[in-house]
């Protein structure tokens, strides 16, 4: 009787999980963000989405942050038993599969990794899915520099510090 009642939750249970729908979302652009880092999503071709077995969606400004999430501990929680992966096409924005995509290095996305999905293979889209994610966690990016230039930008290039605020001269202001 213990095994029919097992049997019957292990069932239910997939049948709920077996209606799942893993096609690719439509980007909000007034209200998605993305869930690594917290920006906005502003540009389709270079945006992630994973989702789960239960429909719910993470997303992902840039490929890098997409690899982050992977690397945390609780990824294997949300993603459950499955989860599909969806980038934008560099060329195209048409959402692809992540893990079937072809990716190139040296785009200016996002968050500053550089690398940029692309549907077919093409002479500058060397790398598989795999081979992307491994050269991120291993620091292959574009990213220092983005974010050198980003601070710069803000802070044209040096602190400044209204007088009498300084913090014990650490801008150069005293």
């Amino acid at each position: 009787m213990k095994k029919l009642l097992y049997l019957g939750v292990f069932l239910l249970a997939f049948a709920c999980h077996s209606g799942t729908d893993f096609s690719p979302r439509k980007i909000n652009f007034d209200r998605d963000v993305c869930y690594i880092c917290g920006m906005g999503l502003t540009d389709q071709r270079y945006n992630a989405q994973a989702i789960n077995a239960y429909g719910e969606v993470h997303w992902y400004d840039d490929l890098g942050c997409l690899v982050e999430d992977m690397d945390s501990p609780e990824w294997k929680k949300w993603c459950g038993d499955k989860v599909q992966l969806w980038i934008g096409d560099a060329g195209s924005g048409e959402w692809i599969d992540a893990t079937k995509a072809w990716y190139r290095y040296g785009d200016h996305t996002p968050m500053g990794y550089g690398y940029a999905a692309l549907k077919n293979k093409t002479a500058d889209s060397l790398m598989s899915f795999s081979t992307a994610v491994e050269r991120i966690r291993k620091g292959i990016s574009m990213r220092e520099d983005f974010v050198k230039k980003k601070k710069m930008s803000i802070h044209g290039g040096q602190m400044k510090c209204a007088p009498g605020k300084c913090g014990g001269g650490k801008c150069g202001n005293k």
